[in-house]
């Protein structure tokens, strides 16, 4: 079967009209819109988009109801210099091509730019809105600057003029540790770094982090800057627990970074002023409070003396407040030693009295002894009277129980049994007939047998 080079070169309808297999025509038609459109600029809107797990970037340009496929290879994704999102418009540069297996062309994305500035600007303040609306610009969420930082954290290129000028300047102004993390601040991987700084310096120790962060870099296109407008570098930005000055471009550039930072500083020298005070200000600010401060504690101090004269003069001399007082005092003290005097002598006079109604010591002891013999007597005859009581007493209960004796009673009549153990018996029931017993009387005792 003979191909053509070309469909376009193909003979009209009904004039030996040629017959192609599926696969044949496939690569037919595939090579006839690779050869024409070799090398095409289309123009339109994204209206789908989405980056595979491969790595290749699949999206859909459409102009009113017309609708293109396009895919960007994974090797070129990063080179494109942009985001793709949708709504974008966007003039692509690239390669048409078939995909047989769908029946269906597809443009093969080589390069990418943004439909012109109206296109970019759109997107901007599409992206400004959307942030606005969550609350991340809120001023309410903006915290004052450190009025010193003991260290700055600084978000920029580690080569340029723009960490230069911030270091010169805060060695001008106030010299203060800094930290430089270096990121790139232009192209597809500078969005991410810029993120990645911010979220590093946050997650620092205490004795390490920063007080305050400057995000800088120096003028450029809107392109250029557009690394300052991604949405993971705003969120960064308004998450950042660390105050944030941005400082972007030049004093007529404006990045959305600008909206979610603590402060915006025009430009990144702007950025190093307001970060820490002029300290030759400072210490002539000191000195120049410590020269008010005297001149008022001076104020101060003569006021009160004026004070002092003027109430002085008022109460007048006090030794003449005094006079009265002190003869008043010699007065009371007079009156004091006198009635003292006369209570003294009270005393001593009472104190005789009372000494001449006491008798001497010797009287006392004399009738005291006296009075020791006359006890004595009266207690001897006391004595002598109650032992003859209890001897008589004891003479008759001696009586009674002489009377009460056994012998004595033994004399009146009465015996007393034992049996052969020497047990007395008292009863009848404890003798048995043959029980050998021994009776005492009041004259002598006898052993008898019992019957």
């Amino acid at each position: 079967m003979k191909q053509q080079s070309s469909l376009f070169d193909q003979p009209a309808k009904g004039l030996n009209t040629p017959e192609f297999g599926v696969a044949d025509l496939s690569n037919l038609v595939k090579k006839t819109i690779e050869d024409t459109f070799g090398h095409v600029r289309v123009r339109g809107e994204i209206s789908d988009c989405k980056l595979h797990s491969s790595g290749h970037l699949y999206l859909t340009l459409k102009e009113g109801s017309a609708v293109l496929a396009s895919v960007c290879w994974k090797g070129q994704v990063g080179r494109l210099g942009l985001r793709p999102e949708v709504g974008m418009e966007v003039v692509c540069t690239g390669r048409l091509t078939t995909f047989g297996g769908q029946s269906k062309y597809q443009l093969v994305i080589e390069a990418m730019a943004l439909a012109g500035m109206g296109a970019l600007l759109k997107m901007l303040e599409e992206r400004k809105k959307k942030l606005a609306a969550e609350g991340l610009f809120d001023a309410s969420r903006k915290r004052a600057l450190p009025f010193l930082p003991r260290i700055i954290g600084v978000v920029t290129s580690p080569t340029g003029a723009v960490i230069r000028d911030i270091l010169h300047r805060l060695d001008e102004r106030f010299p203060r540790h800094v930290l430089v993390w270096p990121v790139a601040v232009q192209g597809e991987a500078a969005a991410a770094q810029i993120a990645a700084a911010i979220h590093g310096f946050n997650a620092m120790t205490d004795g390490q982090k920063p007080d305050v962060l400057i995000v800088a870099r120096g003028g450029g296109s809107v392109e250029d800057l557009m690394p300052f407008n991604e949405e993971n570098v705003v969120r960064a930005v308004a998450e950042s627990r660390i105050p944030v000055i941005s400082a972007v471009g030049h004093e007529t550039d404006t990045t959305l970074i600008d909206f979610a930072s603590d402060l915006r500083a025009p430009t990144p020298t702007a950025a190093a002023e307001k970060a820490v005070p002029v300290r030759a200000d400072l210490l002539a600010s000191v000195a120049e409070d410590g020269v008010r401060l005297m001149q008022a504690m001076l104020r101060v101090v003569g006021d009160r003396r004026e004070r002092l004269h003027l109430t002085q003069r008022a109460l007048g001399d006090p030794a003449r407040a005094i006079e009265p007082l002190a003869q008043r005092l010699d007065e009371k003290t007079e009156r004091l030693a006198l009635g003292w005097r006369g209570f003294y002598d009270r005393r001593v006079s009472r104190v005789g009295e009372a000494g001449g109604r006491l008798r001497h010591p010797r009287d006392i002891v004399r009738l005291a002894a006296q009075r020791l013999v006359g006890a004595e007597q009266k207690l001897g005859f006391a004595w002598r009277e109650i032992f003859t009581r209890k001897s008589n007493r004891v003479e008759n209960i001696g009586g009674v129980l002489g009377h009460l004796s056994p012998r004595a009673v033994l004399g009146r009549g009465y015996a007393l049994v034992q049996d052969a153990s020497g047990a007395v018996v008292v009863s009848a029931v404890q003798v048995k007939a043959g029980d050998r017993l021994r009776i005492e009387f009041g004259d002598g005792a006898k052993n008898t047998v019992s019957e």
